[in-house]
C-alpha cells in the first residue's frame, strides 16, 4: 500500500472544516483518484474547546500553528488562517523551512508575500499551491497554469468579489440604495471583519495581482493596482446604467503593455446580455484571454465552505499525485519586474454629479470637458427638489486622465454641489 499524504491544518473556520468533511466523506474516491490515502494527522485553532459541528478527537492538536507546521509527520502544511502578516506568515516559512509543501486559501498572504515565499519554496524544491485563494471555487489558477499554458495571455478581466456582486446585483433587483444593502450583507455574514477588504475592492485586488503574475509572468505587484470601491454606487447609477442597457460591476481587468503591466479594480459599466452583466448574487467569473485559445469565460461560486474546501482538495490532490508546479506557473526567479502601468486604453465613461442650480452651471461643465478633450455623447439633467441639479453625462471614448483632467477643472468651478462618480464603461 502507498503511503499516505498526511496534512496539518492550521485554521478550522468555514473552509478548514469543509476539508475536513471532504476527506471524511470522500476518502475512498480520494485515494482511487490519486493512488494513495489522504489523511489529516494535526491541526491548530485557536479555541480547542468551540464546537464546529464535527469531531476532532482524532487528530493531534496544536495551539500553535508554527509547532504544527514543523512537526516530523506532517506532509503538506494547509494554511487556512488568513491575514498577510503573524501567525499565517510565521508558519508558512517554518513549514517551507522544515521541509513541506504548503496549500494555502490566503490570497492576502501571497499577494503582499508571493515572490519571496515562492523563492523560499523552490529553493528548498518545495511548492506552494493556491487555488482556492482566488474566486473560490473556480480553477482559475490550473487553467492559466495547466490548460492554458500554452498561449500567451492577452488579458484577464473578471468578477472575483461575491459580497460586491451580491450587494450591486441586490440593489437593482430589490431597489435598495446602497447603506440598506451593505447592512443586510453584514448581517448574512457575506462581510469581513474590516468590510473595506470587501466594499473597497482590496480583496479582489489581491486576487488580480495574482492572476497578473501567473498570466504574463511578472511578480507579484499588489501595490501596482488601481483601486476603487464600489461605496459610492447610488441606486441613481444603478438605474441609469440600467436604462442604458448596462450592469454596474466591480471588475477586475490586467492586461501586459509596452508601457508596463495594467491592474485596475473598479466599478464599471458592462453590456447587460454579456456574460459579466448576467453574473448574480455571490458567483465570480474570470474571463481569460489568449492568442490560440481567444477567450474562455470561467464561472463559478466565489466562495463558501464547499467550494473553497474543493479547491483546496485540488491542490492536495496534485500534490499526492507527485504533480508539482511552480508558484506561479514559472519559476519565480524567472519572473519579470515590469513597471506599474495606468489604464491607457480608451472607452467612454458614465459620469454623475450635481451642479448648483444656477444660470450657467451646464455650459461650464460642458466647457471644462471640452477643454480636456473629452467629447460628450449625451448630457441631461435629471428632475430634482431642491437647489443642487442632479446631472448625467456619457461620454465618446476618451483617455482616463483627460477625464481627470476634466473633473479637476469641473472641481475648481463655483458650480459643483457634490464629488463626480466616474465609471468606466467597458467592452467585454
Amino acid at each position: 500500500m502507498s503511503q499516505p499524504l498526511r496534512l496539518g491544518i492550521a485554521g478550522l473556520g468555514t473552509v478548514g472544516i469543509g476539508v475536513v468533511k471532504i476527506i471524511r466523506r470522500q476518502a475512498a474516491l480520494l485515494e482511487a483518484r490519486t493512488g494513495r490515502p489522504i489523511e489529516i494527522v494535526a491541526v491548530s485553532a485557536r479555541d480547542a474547546s468551540k464546537d464546529r459541528g464535527v469531531s476532532l478527537s482524532g487528530y493531534a492538536w496544536e495551539t500553535d500553528p508554527v509547532a504544527l507546521a514543523k512537526r516530523d509527520d506532517v506532509d503538506v502544511f494547509v494554511e487556512l488562517m488568513g491575514g498577510h502578516e503573524g501567525p499565517a506568515k510565521d508558519a508558512t516559512e517554518a513549514a517551507l523551512a522544515t521541509g513541506k509543501d504548503v496549500v494555502t486559501a490566503n490570497k492576502a498572504l501571497l499577494a503582499h508575500h508571493g515572490q519571496a515565499l515562492a523563492e523560499t519554496a523552490e529553493a528548498a524544491g518545495k511548492v506552494i499551491r493556491f487555488e482556492a485563494a482566488v474566486a473560490g471555487g473556480i480553477p482559475v489558477i490550473k487553467s492559466l497554469t495547466e490548460g492554458l499554458a500554452g498561449n500567451e495571455i492577452t488579458r484577464v478581466m473578471g468578477v472575483m468579489n461575491g459580497t460586491c456582486n451580491y450587494i450591486l446585483t441586490r440593489m437593482q433587483d430589490a431597489g435598495l440604495p446602497y447603506d440598506e444593502v451593505f447592512e443586510e450583507a453584514n448581517q448574512l455574514g457575506y462581510l469581513e471583519a474590516d468590510p473595506n477588504l470587501d466594499v473597497g475592492g482590496i480583496d479582489a485586488g489581491h486576487k488580480l495581482s495574482l492572476l497578473s503574475s501567473i498570466a504574463f509572468g511578472t511578480k507579484v505587484n499588489f501595490d501596482g493596482v488601481e483601486l476603487e470601491g464600489i461605496q459610492r454606487i447610488s441606486i441613481e447609477d444603478i438605474n441609469q446604467a440600467a436604462s442604458m442597457g448596462f450592469k454596474i460591476k466591480l471588475l477586475g481587468v490586467a492586461q501586459l503593455t509596452g508601457r508596463g503591466l495594467e491592474q485596475r479594480m473598479s466599478p464599471c459599466l458592462v453590456p447587460a446580455d454579456s456574460p459579466l452583466g448576467q453574473l448574480k448574487g455571490g458567483t465570480n467569473m474570470v474571463v481569460i484571454e489568449g492568442d490560440a485559445v481567444e477567450q474562455v469565460v470561467l464561472r463559478g461560486p466565489g466562495a463558501g465552505e464547499g467550494p473553497t474546501a474543493s479547491a483546496v482538495m485540488g491542490d492536495v490532490c496534485d500534490l499526492a499525485r507527485g504533480f508539482r508546479v511552480a508558484t506561479f506557473g514559472q519559476p519565480a526567479a524567472g519572473l519579470k519586474d515590469v513597471p506599474t502601468a495606468s489604464s491607457n486604453s480608451p472607452a467612454p465613461y458614465y459620469l454623475r454629479t450635481s451642479l448648483l442650480d444656477r444660470p450657467g452651471a451646464m455650459a461650464k461643465i460642458a466647457t471644462a470637458l471640452g477643454d480636456a478633450g473629452v467629447s460628450i455623447d449625451r448630457m441631461r439633467q435629471t428632475q430634482h427638489d431642491s437647489s443642487e441639479a442632479p446631472v448625467i453625462i456619457v461620454t465618446h471614448k476618451t483617455q482616463r486622465r483627460q477625464l481627470e483632467e476634466a473633473i479637476a477643472a469641473m472641481r475648481a468651478s463655483d458650480v459643483m454641489a457634490s464629488e463626480p462618480v466616474a465609471l468606466r464603461i467597458e467592452t467585454v
